[in-house]
């Protein structure tokens, strides 16, 4: 049934979005000024600075104290303080920049193509910020179904692993983690990693190659959305050869006609990829099947699906 309450425009996003954007929230952050003073620091429209940062302060994310702009506490703790229990990061700029994408829709339906997109620095920041918070309400309960209680000893390769959430829940457990991921992603998230911790990063494309393994369970977390079946298959295929016998392939992600919301993100897939969709069960039945694996089951944990299948 249609949702009219969706129907809105997220002004709250798109304002603070703006702000980030723009400089406001980083600027205000380090120091406290008037309108007038941000505006010249940013080389920008007094006028805008001083409705859009009115409008911040009115819906709590900047407060005012003689004149002079800051970040509340509410903010800070949002934005900045990672022991808060509100934290989020800048992980809502990514919603921000699905919005922009999403806007070329129209132009999509007629080319069949996705429009094309800056990579820039900052989007793979906040990509990795949304999917780590993303992860981090079902990450011990993926990982304990994974591992089925036998987390010492098992060697996961987690591909496209960048935000490493799942990589360090596997890790509590036992397992010992390589996360394989796009070079530009193991170079800015490396920096969060301590040595402490069960888990290498590695640097490659998946659609080349694999780490050779043997390892006892591959995971793939919000991977086979992005590509077709050709694609898929010869990443399963990938899967089986770095598999020990009777290794697990995991899969994360939403399966086509088992809920509304596979279907949405169907669309977030047609304006962001090339060919990248979400899939039925039966369709990753026979893709697994063709690649050599077998007893495939759809699970969940928490609010996530997940594919379990075996190395035959």
């Amino acid at each position: 049934m249609p949702d009219r309450s969706a129907l809105t425009v997220p002004q709250e996003l798109l304002i603070l979005a703006a702000a980030v954007e723009s400089g406001i929230i980083e600027n205000l952050n380090d120091n406290p000024m008037t309108a007038v003073e941000l505006a010249g620091l940013m080389g920008a429209d007094v006028r805008s600075v001083w409705v859009v940062t009115e409008a911040l302060e009115a819906l709590g994310y900047l407060a005012k104290e003689k004149d002079k702009l800051m970040l509340s506490g509410e903010a800070r703790d949002m934005l900045y303080n990672t022991e808060s229990k509100a934290y989020t990061g800048f992980s809502f700029m990514h919603r921000y920049n699905v919005i922009r994408t999403w806007m070329t829709l129209p132009e999509v339906i007629f080319t069949g193509k996705p429009h094309p997109k800056d990579k820039q620095r900052e989007r793979t920041k906040y990509f990795m910020s949304a999917m780590g918070l993303s992860a981090k309400q079902n990450s011990r309960a993926v990982a304990e179904l994974c591992l089925a209680g036998k987390g010492q000893g098992a060697k996961v390769l987690d591909v496209g692993g960048g935000p490493l959430t799942y990589a360090r829940a596997f890790a509590s457990l036992g397992a010992r983690v390589t996360v394989l991921d796009l070079p530009e992603v193991v170079e800015y998230m490396s920096a969060f990693l301590t040595g402490a911790e069960k888990i290498e990063m590695a640097a490659g494309d998946f659609n080349d190659g694999l780490p050779p393994g043997p390892f006892s369970h591959i995971f793939l977390g919000n991977i086979c959305h992005i590509y077709g079946e050709h694609e898929n298959r010869e990443l399963f295929k990938k899967a089986e050869r770095v598999l020990q016998p009777g290794g697990m392939i995991a899969i994360v992600d939403f399966v086509r006609g088992t809920n509304a919301t596979a279907a949405v993100f169907g669309v977030n897939m047609l304006v962001n990829t090339i060919n990248g969709g979400t899939w039925t069960y039966d369709e990753y039945s026979d893709w697994l099947a063709g690649a050599g694996f077998c007893g495939l089951h759809l699970n969940s944990a928490g609010t996530k699906q997940i594919l379990i299948a075996k190395k035959r």
